[in-house]
């Protein structure tokens, strides 16, 4: 379904700082790229909640109707992945530590990256470009950028000239750093390299001798810079200017400033027209970081093998807490708030299963002094939400809204027509399964043997016992739960249980 004229589909765009209407450049066709992952360690958390992002953007539009090219590459050359145009080979410090060949690591941690977005159910994007296949491309984007008097040689290395670019265009506009201030910053280190400015950066860099990957061009055997694999490949796939780019916050400067100012120096044109970022993980109010001891991998967070960790929690447990929080947000990880989620999500889908085997107790309107609840205005604000730049938290909130109508026809306190059961579950299915890109898992069970199934059978002859007005026998089943440490409670909506 397309956005409706009322809800028409907004994202924020860091470009201009505020939220726009999407409109893409050629409907119903969007192009979208993503910053992916440089190959040479395990995937960490903070990755996956990037990926996700993109994922669900990816599923919404494809949802509202749009083709989607998403283009997500891999970093598979290892130099100067950073701020900074020195140090080491990062791909080829691990294959000596490792003792493999520099691609035998960039397939095995591709291999890995891939598993993860599996374990999450992150969907694969429409083109996976490598750097190390696009060299040709690159060095043809450096010719552009010198010939239009952006770059200049220096011993074989090539190097974008910050300076002359802003004379006529706005560098830092992305990230809404100044030049000035950017050269206010970096006075110490004027003097200590090749670079005519502290602010330029390399676009090739000449290999040393020693280094394990590199490529012949016009200026002699080297390697690319970091930011320009992401202009090439961007702009062969999806044209010189596309709908959408996205990538993590950290990515903001200087990799994307850097993106823009590639493609304008060698074309004349900016590549995109929506910027999206993502924002960062925090652990108990903490930045995620090894070197705080609260970096933990995806794996460790399942299995619960972690100092931090109380229990391991389920992938679709992971996928649902960070989807209670905006992306553009900051997510703290907690034990407490996964908890949290992990309760959530089972509601949400023991609902959902109440619904595959609802049907109504009334042919048409609502009787006998029951509530109603209005389906349609539901359905129409969980559109309206997920429209909203992608508002997931606000969407899941009014799922629990169809929750409680959904134990409330369930117990018999409201009044749902057939049409409106089948339109619930419409809805929960596709913002479930396909909005949120959740999936079942199975049921777990606690310890002492009680799961989702039986509770539902032994609440079932309790609700029994109640309409044969057999208080005893209700009562009973409650007072035998209690005595294994799970209460029951009767809400208007319906009964719920949790252990005490």
């Amino acid at each position: 379904m397309a956005a409706s004229q009322d809800h028409p589909f907004h994202l924020t765009n860091t470009l201009s700082r505020k939220k726009e209407p999407f409109i893409p450049l050629n409907p119903p066709h969007v192009g979208l790229y993503v910053c992916g992952p440089t190959v040479y360690s395990d995937v960490h958390l903070g990755n996956v909640r990037s990926f996700l992002t993109f994922d669900i953007l990816f599923r919404w539009l494809r949802y509202l109707g749009y083709s989607v090219r998403y283009v997500r590459n891999i970093t598979d050359v290892g130099h100067l992945v950073g701020d900074e145009d020195a140090g080491e080979d990062k791909i080829a410090k691990r294959a000596r530590l490792e003792q493999l060949e520099p691609m035998e690591i960039v397939q095995k941690y591709t291999n890995g990256f891939h598993e993860v977005m599996r374990l999450f159910n992150i969907l694969p994007p429409s083109i996976e470009p490598t750097a190390t296949a696009h060299i040709i491309e690159q060095i043809g984007m450096i010719e552009r950028i010198i010939a239009n008097g952006y770059a200049y040689v220096v011993n074989g290395s090539v190097y974008f000239d910050v300076p002359k670019y802003a004379g006529k265009h706005a560098y830092g506009e992305l990230s809404g750093r100044k030049t000035e201030d950017q050269l206010a910053n970096t006075r110490g280190t004027e003097g200590q390299d090749e670079k005519r400015s502290p602010l330029d950066f390399a676009l090739w860099k000449q290999a040393e001798k020693g280094h394990l990957m590199h490529w012949p061009s016009p200026w002699g055997e080297g390697f690319p810079g970091w930011h320009l694999e992401c202009s090439v490949m961007s702009t062969k796939y999806l044209g010189q200017t596309f709908d959408i780019h996205g990538g993590g916050m950290d990515l903001k400067f200087p990799h994307h400033e850097c993106e823009i100012a590639q493609s304008v120096a060698a074309d004349g044109t900016a590549p995109v027209r929506y910027w999206m970022h993502g924002n960062m993980l925090t652990v108990n109010g903490r930045k995620m970081a090894k070197s705080e001891g609260n970096g933990f991998t995806p794996e460790e967070l399942i299995s619960g093998n972690h100092k931090l960790l109380e229990r391991g929690y389920s992938p679709m447990t992971v996928r649902f807490f960070m989807l209670q929080c905006h992306y553009a947000s900051t997510l703290d990880f907690s034990n407490a708030a996964l908890q949290a989620a992990e309760k959530g999500l089972q509601r949400l889908m023991a609902a959902y299963e109440i619904l595959k085997g609802l049907t109504a107790k009334t042919p048409s309107a609502p009787s006998d002094g029951k509530e109603s609840f209005d389906v349609e205005t539901l359905a129409k604000a969980c559109h309206a939400a997920m429209n909203d730049d992608l508002n997931t938290p606000v969407m899941i909130a009014q799922l629990f809204e169809g929750v409680r109508a959904i134990n409330g026809a369930k117990a018999g306190n409201i009044a749902l027509t057939q049409e409106q059961i089948d339109i619930l579950r419409g809805l929960f299915s596709d913002m479930l399964f396909i909005a949120l890109g959740l999936k079942e898992e199975a049921a777990t069970k606690n310890e002492e043997g009680l799961d989702a199934g039986l509770m539902d059978v032994l609440l079932g002859l309790r609700a029994d016992a109640k309409n044969r007005k057999d208080f005893a026998t209700s009562d009973l089943i409650r007072d035998k739960l209690a005595a294994l440490g799970i209460t029951v409670k009767d809400t208007k909506e319906g009964v719920v249980w949790e252990r005490s």
